[in-house]
């Protein structure tokens, strides 16, 4: 089954005092991936930037630089793309029996043939299990996730449980973190957003030595029934992809509690969070800062599009 969508990501940033420069980075331009197809993107900054460029980083992403040098009180950058996504979910049951500690251990090993890896996709691995910003090993980690990993457990139904476990035990409250979060303060407080769901979720996998990435993008969202989609309501999502011998990069999404199908489209994928966030950038301005406002809209190719 596939589904195409339009998608629609724009940022807008207000300004109290006058801005001489504003310099960006963009991450939103969808990936191609397996099982997603990008036929159409778009991205425009107003005003209409002195330079704009687009490049692949070193996970395969598409990054896009701008600079605006002339003077502005008001910023916008809208992506807008159209995706057609035919990955199917796979059936937890089937999710490849080898043991996650096993799996760990041949990777330690550099074990490649074990794992049916190749040298680049060895490389790969091996950073997929290393601490990073903001992805820290933690005694506070390792003592909550102790319960699922058991030796000999089966991988596919470890990052199950993992997933389950992240939904059922903490809240989903918005606004109750920052980016700076870490995941011995989501622990003690209990609640978080998706964001840091797939940071926990990696700290888990990793620091036991289980290869694991955090994926940006986005899910489709559907009204209560009788109820009409609120036009530009939807965000950005994010949810962790796990190596298993066998099968390759599975996604999972532990806020939700489900492997990733057709309804979720790729932005990227990197370390954390910090690797493929959706806009950063630097302002000169006399002024205090920036008032941001994000619209996203993801629908069904036919549907009213968003302007």
């Amino acid at each position: 089954m596939s589904r195409a969508y339009d998608l629609v990501h724009r940022t807008t940033y207000e300004y109290d005092e006058p801005v001489t420069d504003s310099y960006g980075r963009a991450t939103l331009t969808p990936r191609h991936a397996p099982g997603q197809h990008v036929d159409e993107v778009e991205l425009v900054v107003e005003p209409t930037p002195g330079d704009l460029a687009s490049h692949t980083d070193w996970y395969g992403n598409t990054s896009t630089y701008f600079g605006v040098t002339t003077e502005h009180s008001r910023l916008v950058v809208t992506a807008r793309s159209r995706v057609t996504v035919s990955r199917e979910a796979p059936d937890p049951t089937t999710l490849p029996r080898r043991a996650w500690d096993d799996v760990a251990a041949a990777l330690a090993a550099g074990d490649g043939q074990a794992l049916g890896a190749d040298p680049d996709a060895m490389v790969a691995l091996h950073e997929a299990v290393l601490p990073s910003l903001h992805v820290t090993f933690a005694g506070e980690v390792r003592e909550w996730a102790a319960p699922s990993f058991r030796p000999g457990r089966p991988l596919g139904e470890l990052v199950v449980d993992l997933a389950s476990r992240i939904h059922d035990e903490l809240e989903y409250r918005t606004g109750s973190t920052t980016v700076h979060t870490t995941q011995v303060q989501l622990l003690a407080q209990r609640a978080g957003v998706c964001q840091d769901f797939a940071h926990l979720m990696l700290a888990a996998l990793r620091l036991h030595g289980v290869p694991a990435r955090y994926v940006s993008g986005y899910l489709e969202t559907r009204p209560a029934p009788g109820r009409a989609k609120l036009r530009g309501a939807d965000a950005s999502h994010a949810w962790v992809s796990v190596w298993l011998p066998g099968l390759g990069w599975v996604d999972v999404d532990p806020t939700n509690d489900q492997l990733v199908d057709e309804r979720y489209v790729v932005l990227g994928w990197g370390r954390d969070y910090h690797d493929v966030p959706p806009l950063r950038g630097v302002i000169f301005s006399e002024g205090s800062g920036a008032r941001p406002h994000v619209q996203v809209d993801m629908v069904p190719v036919g549907a009213p599009r968003f302007e």
